[in-house]
């Protein structure tokens, strides 16, 4: 049985709980406790005096979370401005619709809510014999300005990414989605710190059982550590423990407006420069923004380079080891003999010399990244060039498992999306030992093994693989993209009446 401490409810718990009643006083000590001011010295008050003294309030506020140019222009000016009495009218709707000057008001009548307003950057605003309080939108959190995106940069399109500041998120989406369907629902999240989640789609286009089934997971969230996207991603996956993304993380407004058209929702929190993305498909993850900007001849050598890119990754050091392992048959002779008189002084067998090579090759990887920009790829390219000729030299490496393991790393960098490739890198060890101990019948067994364990998966009950498998109508643009003006269809998870984008070229409007 748990303790008397978590069965019931504390005393501060209990407060909070609580309603504004007509006491002035009460509702200021209510407030100053729930802060627990004066030792939490951002709590700001500052005491207001209308009707020439004839009407008392005070005004409540969170240090560095208002814009005080807000505070003191449009909130604190007008009220002492106030000279006429309210005889019988109710004096918090005079205040809201006459007197205050911000975008934003509401009354509130329980201290949870007054909580919550105050921490979301709002000024809270106590009358003389009022029961309830009023709030005005006064947010001032400080952000950074939008910047070039640092992941998924791009030669085409815009050069504009996410910040951590919600509001801005969705202005730089709507400034590329014009359209009135385009809703955004707020939710919150959180026991004590509550965060809001925008939850963006276009009405009619995205599927409402699966809006409904995001909304549920969203409701379901019983916890304080939800300060960002990353964390709310890891309760809203559809497999936990699965090394496979059932979600994807976007820093770029334009690919995530591509998301939203075709039926996706769009998450955006505070302190998160980033969107997420349900449902997602592998082709969600395989694909960039970059295709739709480049032309079909250009986007399709990309989209073979980064599939041959996913394969050398994944494939390239197990197959070495199956070959130089159990298939030595399959090597010309020369090359056979090449390889072996780099490994003769080589004391460490195959597998543990590619393991060796991998994990000094990801400890370089994770270095580069946390040290300072500036340096960083420079010491990941001198480490990487030092390391593996002293490797060489001390015959603790051969040669030729350097430059597999370089084009290896190098082709993992293609992969734009993380999750991915992450998946990539650590599937890429189990192959290596499948590899050791089975060779090439072993690398062909985990393959089947692992596409057939993809074809069952489902991220918001859409199949991850599909339309490919199971097969459904699309623009036939999985693989290989053809021309935008031949994309007419709409996803198959979309909830679009109309399957087709527009209208069809006429004939004879193009040259081919």
């Amino acid at each position: 049985m748990g303790s008397p401490k978590n069965s019931n409810p504390s005393n501060d718990e209990k407060k909070v709980e609580e309603s504004f009643s007509d006491n002035f006083e009460m509702n200021v000590s209510l407030i100053k406790e729930a802060f627990s001011y004066p030792t939490n010295q951002s709590l700001k008050l500052r005491n207001i005096s209308m009707l020439q003294g004839k009407k008392e309030g005070v005004i409540l506020f969170l240090e560095g979370t208002v814009d005080t140019k807000t505070v003191e222009e449009y909130i604190i000016e007008p009220l002492f401005k106030v000279r006429d009495p309210f005889e019988d009218m109710d004096v918090l709707s005079l205040l809201a619709d006459s007197v205050l000057a911000t975008v934003g008001t509401k009354k509130v009548k329980k201290l949870q809510d007054a909580v919550k307003d105050i921490l979301g950057g709002n000024t809270l605003i106590l009358i003389d014999g009022e029961h309830e309080a009023l709030t005005a939108e006064s947010t001032g959190f400080e952000n950074r300005g939008v910047s070039e995106p640092t992941v998924e940069n791009g030669v085409r399109g815009p050069k504009e990414s996410f910040n951590e500041s919600m509001a801005v998120n969705q202005s730089l989406i709507r400034k590329q989605i014009k359209d009135s369907r385009l809703l955004c629902e707020l939710m919150m999240v959180g026991n004590n710190s509550i965060q809001e989640v925008s939850i963006m789609y276009i009405k009619g286009v995205a599927d409402e059982e699966l809006l409904n089934e995001v909304k549920k997971k969203i409701e379901g969230i019983e916890s304080d550590l939800i300060q960002n996207l990353p964390i709310l991603e890891q309760y809203v996956e559809s497999r936990a423990y699965s090394l496979v993304p059932s979600t994807l993380l976007t820093e770029r407004p334009d690919r995530a407006c591509s998301f939203l058209l075709d039926g996706h929702i769009v998450l955006l929190m505070n302190n998160s420069p980033f969107a997420l993305v349900v449902p997602v498909t592998f082709w969600s993850l395989f694909h960039t923004i970059e295709d739709q900007y480049l032309r079909w001849a250009y986007a399709n050598f990309i989209r073979i380079i980064s599939l041959i890119s996913i394969f050398i990754a994944l494939y390239t050091p197990a197959t070495y080891l199956a070959i130089s392992t159990f298939h030595v048959e399959m090597l010309p002779p020369d090359l056979l003999f090449a390889i072996a008189a780099t490994r003769e002084v080589v004391p460490i067998p195959v597998l543990w010399e590619i393991i060796l090579l991998e994990i000094v090759f990801e400890i370089l990887r994770e270095a580069g990244i946390r040290i300072p920009s500036v340096i960083g790829p420079t010491i990941g390219i001198v480490g990487a060039l030092i390391l593996g000729q002293a490797a060489v030299q001390a015959n603790l490496v051969s040669p030729i498992l350097v430059i597999i393991v370089a084009i290896t790393g190098l082709s993992s960098f293609v992969i734009q999306d993380l999750n991915l490739g992450f998946m990539i890198r650590i599937l890429r060890f189990a192959f290596i030992f499948i590899a050791n101990f089975m060779g090439f019948f072993g690398i062909f067994l985990a393959t089947a093994c692992l596409f057939a364990y993809m074809v069952s998966l489902k991220s918001f009950n859409v199949p991850f693989f599909a339309p490919f498998a199971p097969y459904f109508q699309s623009s036939k643009g999985l693989i290989f993209r053809p021309p935008v003006w031949k994309q007419m269809l709409t996803p198959f998870y979309s909830n679009s009446k109309n399957d087709e984008r527009g209208n069809k070229p006429k004939e004879g409007s193009s040259d081919d």
